[in-house]
């Protein structure tokens, strides 16, 4: 799962990170961009020492060039992270956005409240904290299944 409950060694803390998931790891990229440009390249091997393969290989570069900028494009928006701090008194989520802000939200634990959203938010099943007059999203990110499962788990962990 993109998210993991920790408990600190005085166990009175709990701590929830969430990340969303990342399907590409780096040497997956490094071979897609790879695999990419040489299946570009297959059909212009007739080509070879013609006229024609300079007129065409510019836009073959640039295919292979607009993929590489998407997909770091894409790693880029995925640098999100999300931590949910709950102790005694306090419950606090820290978001990380995928420009560096760093966007936090407190509330006494007691006052705190769990909301799903059904069908109404801009995802299904769309999760949010409110207290201290502030309504704030986790999770987003998430699945489906992940968002009904985190609702869950936050109900219970603040009940205790």
């Amino acid at each position: 799962m993109p998210y993991e409950w920790k408990t600190r060694p005085d166990a009175s803390t709990q701590v929830l990170c969430l990340r969303p998931h990342q399907s590409l790891p780096a040497k997956g990229f490094a071979s897609f961009i790879l695999v990419t440009f040489v299946l570009i390249l297959i059909p212009v091997l007739p080509l070879l020492g013609t006229v024609l393969l300079w007129g065409l290989l510019p836009f073959m570069l640039a295919a292979v060039a607009a993929m590489y900028w998407a997909l770091q494009r894409n790693h880029k928006a995925r640098q999100i992270e999300e931590v949910f701090t709950l102790d005694h008194n306090t419950a606090h989520l820290s978001h990380l956005t995928a420009r560096g802000e760093v966007k936090e939200w407190q509330c006494n634990r007691h006052w705190a409240v769990v909301t799903k959203y059904e069908k109404d938010g801009p995802v299904p099943h769309y999760v949010t904290l409110r207290g201290m007059g502030r309504e704030v999203e986790i999770g987003t990110f998430l699945s489906e299944e992940e968002r009904i499962a985190l609702y869950d788990e936050l109900n219970r962990s603040l009940m205790h």
